[in-house]
This record gives structure tokens, C-alpha cells and sequence, in this order.
């Protein structure tokens, strides 16, 4: 069997893509893969990097705001754009896929809408609460679309033919119990709080998460605190700490750049504090933690903003936009949780609730009507 896999620009369309082409080679080893991506997204290193064969495509999208640098990006796009149906029908011809499936990202606009329209098999898959321009438009054309959510059904046509598959998290994210994680640390029993930014980091968090360090290390509550100021923070989170007389380092701390065991440390939280992409929000879920979400204005769609409201309605975790972030709030918030553990542990079922628990069985189970599907 031949699978096309196409996707890409953010990790949020690659992980899921790679995720997908795994699930396959479970039941069906022999499977062969091409993945389709951009020249110069970050799919072009990743995908070869898993092992995988890897086409590449030019396609960029418009952009809005009238500027001279905008109108020329916009007229590279068209130049793209003019040549992207019959670069696709190449790359389709050349290797026959039996099944086609897309996860997002301007690429898998042309490479999908094509195998579609030569009566390949087709389906999408849809990581955000709110769907990308791509997959709205995809969506009528294929046969078959997979939502991570359900509440992103509202903004597709009403006849598609879809299954809510929940998003595959790692296997190693429920590796490790609370305790081991904590004894893995150093950390005793006491309050956990998890805050990170992402590998960039964010600059708000990390603004936040000084105060909010300074704010439980001065009181001496008891609060195991595990930071990742990322690449963002690299310059200044480590020089400000040292103006504030806290050791990145202690007893009850461990401040990092990168936070390389992730597994442990989300096994060891109590509270995390974040950005809500797709991906991380699915192991919040996995894991059933309580978490404080802060999403990133500057998405597409702000689908960030969409996806936390998802935890938010449930009760699983606390929503605050950037535009309303301070430290007074966030050091209102956790002193709320510290002070009700019976609130913190209600946020934590509420998100275990929202868990997919047979992520890979749904998403080989649309596998399946593809592979008998006959056009």
C-alpha cells in the first residue's frame, strides 16, 4: 500500500502527519510513505529525518495587510499558485498513492484538492477547535475528515463525513506516576507548577513566571516550581533571576531554557501554565492536568484562543488572554488552587474527561473505510 501524506509549517501540522504515517505502518509494516511539504518549512528536516521519502512543493499563503513587502509575498504566491496543480499532478503520478491524507498547512491545499479530483481516496485531519482556511476548503472535497475536537464541527459544511479522533499524544506521557516523577526531580509532595512558553518561549509567561517565582519564593510557600524560559528568555530570564537573588536551581526549583523530560515533569505538576496549541493541550488532557492558558494572539484564526475555551468551558483549566495577563492575576489564580485543593483536583477529572483515550484505533478506523473505498 501507498500512503501520501501531506502537511506542514508548524510542528502542530508535521507531529500529527508523522503520528498518522505510524498508526498505518502498526497495522500494515510494508506500507510505503511519501510526505509532501514546502522546500523550506520545517517539515523539509523533520520528515527525512524520521526516515521518511519527502517531495516538496512552493505554495505560501496571501497575506492582508496591504504593505510593499506583502504585495510582492502575495505575488509570489500567485506565481506559486499558477504552477501548484500540475507540480501536484507530478508528484501524485509519479507515486501512485493508494490513499492521500492532509494535515494542514498551505502545501496540502493543491496535493489533496488533486488526489481528490483523480479519485484517490482522500481525508484531512484537523488539530485546532478552529479549523485552518486549508481544511475548510479540503473538507468538501474529500471523503472522509478527522477532528480532534468536536466543537470545530461548527465550521465546516454540515455534510461532511467526519469522526471526532482526538490527536495522538506520546505513549511516554502517562510512562511515569506522580511520585516517581516528583522523586525523579528532587521534589517532595508539596504543590507543583509546571510554566513554559514552548522551545521560543513567550515572552508574557516568562515576564509572569519572574514575578510569580519571586512572589512564592519571598512567602516561602511550599511550591515546586519547574520553568522553561526557552530560546526567547536565553538573553535575560537567567540575569534577571540573578538580580531577583534566586538561584535558577533549589530545592524546590529548576529553571531551564529547554525542558528535554517533559514526560516527567507533566507527570509531576499539580498546575500548568501555558500557550493552548493543539498538541500540548491533547497531553493536558492525556495526563489530567489542571491547567492556567494563556493563548497566543498571533495565530491564524486565533485558534489558540478556540482550543483553551474547549478546557475552559469544561471546567479543566483557567483561560486568561494575553491582552489580560498581569502578575497580580496569575499570583491571584494559583494562590486560589493552592489554598483549594478540592478545585484543583475537580480541574484535573474535568480534563482527564476530555482525553481520547483510542486516538490511534478511531484514526485507523477511518484508515480502513479509505482502503475500501472505490471511486
Amino acid at each position: 500500500m501507498k500512503v501520501l501524506l501531506a502537511g506542514g509549517g508548524t510542528a502542530g501540522h508535521i507531529n500529527p502527519a508523522l503520528a498518522i504515517a505510524s498508526i498505518i505502518k502498526e497495522h500494515h509494516p510494508d506500507t510505503e510513505f511519501l510526505f509532501v511539504g514546502t522546500p523550506n518549512g520545517m517539515e523539509a528536516r523533520l520528515i527525512p529525518k524520521a526516515g521518511y521519502k519527502f517531495a516538496s512543493m512552493k505554495v505560501a499563503g496571501f497575506q492582508r495587510k496591504i504593505s510593499l513587502e506583502n504585495i510582492k509575498r502575495n505575488a509570489q504566491a500567485i506565481s506559486y499558485l499558477v504552477t501548484a496543480s500540475s507540480k501536484a499532478k507530478k508528484i501524485i503520478r509519479d507515486f501512485g498513492p493508494d490513499m492521500a491524507i492532509g494535515t494542514g498547512g498551505y502545501v496540502s491545499g493543491p496535493i489533496i484538492k488533486q488526489c481528490a479530483k483523480m479519485g484517490i481516496p482522500t481525508a484531512i485531519h484537523e488539530q485546532n477547535a478552529f479549523p485552518g482556511v486549508t481544511n475548510k476548503l479540503l473538507a468538501k472535497e474529500v471523503d472522509k475528515v478527522m477532528l480532534t475536537v468536536k466543537e470545530a464541527l461548527k465550521y465546516f459544511d454540515k455534510k461532511i463525513d467526519y469522526t471526532v479522533t482526538g490527536l495522538p499524544v506520546r505513549a511516554e506521557i502517562n510512562a511515569k506516576t506522580r511520585l516517581e516523577a516528583r522523586a525523579e526531580l528532587g521534589f517532595d509532595n508539596e504543590l507543583c507548577i509546571l510554566s513554559f512558553g514552548g522551545s521560543l518561549g513567550a515572552g508574557c509567561i516568562n515576564e509572569t513566571m519572574l514575578e510569580v517565582i519571586g512572589w512564592h519564593t519571598a512567602n516561602e510557600l511550599k511550591i515546586n516550581h519547574i520553568h522553561g524560559y526557552g530560546k526567547m528568555g536565553k538573553e535575560s530570564f537567567p540575569d534577571e533571576m540573578e538580580e531577583r537573588n534566586i538561584p535558577l536551581k533549589s530545592k524546590r526549583l529548576r529553571v531551564t531554557e529547554y525542558i528535554n523530560d517533559m514526560d516527567t515533569c507533566l507527570a509531576a505538576a499539580d498546575i500548568v501554565i501555558c500557550r493552548s496549541g493543539a498538541s500540548t493541550l491533547a497531553e493536558l488532557e492525556a495526563a489530567g492536568k489542571p491547567s492556567i492558558l494563556i493563548p497566543s494572539p498571533v495565530v491564524t484564526g486565533n485558534h489558540q484562543y478556540h482550543n483553551a475555551m474547549v478546557l475552559g468551558n469544561a471546567g479543566a483549566a483557567i483561560v486568561i488572554e494575553q491582552k489580560d495577563v498581569t502578575s497580580e492575576i496569575m499570583i491571584k489564580k494559583i494562590r486560589e488552587l493552592y489554598d483549594n485543593r478540592e478545585k484543583l483536583a475537580e480541574m484535573a477529572e474535568n480534563a482527564a474527561k476530555l482525553a481520547v483515550t483510542d486516538t490511534n484505533e478511531r484514526i485507523y478506523s477511518v484508515i480502513k473505510e479509505l482502503m475500501v473505498i472505490k471511486k
